[in-house]
């Protein structure tokens, strides 16, 4: 998400998140959590026009369960998204809600699971953009053979974020055929 889309949408609400994996600005519309970004991710859109309210009810339950996530106690999220960008992009990211916790999928997959397989890179494309890290799981996607790929919040943040999910040992993983 660019900055210009970024001003484009209608926030009503943000608040900064301390996470183990540094901070995290969480941002809202009125329809539901529109993003959460690692500090210095690649494609954080920057400052963005709304009020800073770290009482926020939506915001406030992104922050608990992220906070159970990273304790370990949490396996999914249970929050109202609404999801910006092209209509491509929207169905990437919805097909990542489909991996469970744990689990790993390549970029292969997360094309064929849109109806695209032919569009593998455009998906890498896609799931690089995804504005809502972490509760949209774009970590759970790695190259064809399983090796361990790009991550827009950095490589050592989705190593982290698979050791947590007990997905990742540190080596390539072999995928589900």
């Amino acid at each position: 998400m660019s900055g210009a889309v970024a001003t484009r949408i209608a926030w009503s609400a943000q608040c900064l998140l301390d996470t183990p994996l540094g901070p995290m600005l969480l941002a809202r519309t009125d329809r539901g959590l529109a993003g959460a970004w690692f500090q210095n991710q690649r494609h954080h859109p920057g400052p963005i026009p709304a009020p800073i309210q770290a009482a926020d009810a939506l915001l406030g339950r992104a922050a608990q369960q992220l906070g159970e996530y990273f304790r370990g106690e949490r396996t999914s999220f249970e929050l109202a998204l609404d999801l910006h960008g092209t209509s491509f992009q929207v169905d990437v990211w919805l097909a990542l809600l489909a991996i469970e916790h744990g689990d790993l999928s390549s970029y292969a997959q997360v094309a064929v699971a849109v109806g695209r397989p032919r569009a593998v890179r455009a998906a890498g494309g896609a799931i690089g953009r995804n504005p809502v890290s972490v509760i949209v799981p774009c970590h759970r996607v790695v190259g064809r053979a399983g090796a361990l790929t790009g991550y827009a919040g950095g490589i050592e943040r989705k190593r982290a974020l698979l050791d947590i999910e007990g997905a990742w040992s540190g080596r390539a993983q072999q995928l589900p055929r």
